[in-house]
């Protein structure tokens, strides 16, 4: 089975400051057609959210969406998207101390950390906008309130277009990698089969779990830095760096992926 699994914003989607290339998503909507290919996409984006991009960018539907970093798991069957029930029992039993109520109460009047709009906030996920530029001082202060009380995971990403910090606060048992592995564990897939494409901090996890890893060629900097450094502690991983000059593409946003895929024999050209 053919398993590639991508994130949206800046990876499949052409949102970033970088020139698309055009006609990438119509080729990346064929390719995984004619190959059959199994698509998964892994988001910060909630369900409303990851329609909206379906229909502003034309990209195709995916077979699963993985959504809200990982805390809701859907899957699209027939012109319908269903729940999968199963993970949220996975999630409870795994995360027995997680409580977003608690979270929320004991962070509130951390200064440069303001709480997300309620649709980006959820039973699994607990989100904020933080000031970049004092990062590091907002995020040790969120450690002192929260580190290990929660059954919690901290991911923090820099959103390169809008020059916020993002934090989320999940379930450790509930995070774009956990559940990519469900997933896999699911359709029975081996993790190296699973190639999952990434630009930004929260993807930094399935990027350095043992997928097939694909950072497109507009990652940020500091994947970039987290990636290799993890790959220099374990030579094993696979990760491919998008370059560009593949095919006519350019490497970035969704060319990346269509150049990854075809890195790792997702994709190939018949004889």
């Amino acid at each position: 089975m053919k398993i590639l699994a991508t994130d949206l914003d800046r990876t499949l989607l052409p949102n970033g400051s970088w020139p698309p290339d055009p006609g990438a998503i119509d080729l990346f909507n064929e390719l995984t057609e004619m190959h059959d290919v199994l698509v998964v996409y892994v988001t910060g984006r909630n369900l409303e959210l990851a329609e909206n991009a379906i229909n502003e960018y034309g990209i195709r539907y995916p077979h699963v969406l993985i959504g809200d970093v990982g805390t809701s798991i859907r899957k699209y069957e027939q012109g319908e998207w269903s729940s999968h029930n199963g993970w949220d029992a996975h999630v409870k039993q795994s995360s027995p101390r997680w409580d977003a109520d608690a979270v929320r109460s004991v962070v509130a009047g951390i200064d440069g950390l303001t709480e997300q709009e309620r649709e980006h906030c959820g039973p699994f996920k607990q989100s904020y906008y933080v000031d970049h530029d004092r990062n590091e001082v907002i995020l040790k202060a969120v450690d002192e309130r929260v580190k290990g009380k929660f059954d919690e995971v901290i991911v923090y990403s820099f959103d390169s277009q809008s020059g916020k910090g993002l934090l989320d606060f999940l379930p450790h048992s509930a995070t774009k990698q956990t559940a990519l592995e469900y997933i896999a564990d699911e359709l029975g897939a081996n993790k190296a089969d699973v190639v999952f494409c990434g630009d930004s901090g929260n993807d930094v996890f399935p990027l350095t779990a043992g997928f097939s890893g694909v950072l497109v060629r507009n990652a940020d900097d500091q994947l970039v830095a987290n990636v290799k450094q993890s790959f220099d502690a374990n030579p094993e991983l696979r990760v491919y760096f998008a370059k560009g000059d593949f095919k006519g593409l350019s490497g970035y946003y969704t060319s990346g992926v269509i150049e990854g895929a075809y890195h790792y024999g997702i994709f190939y050209d018949a004889d």
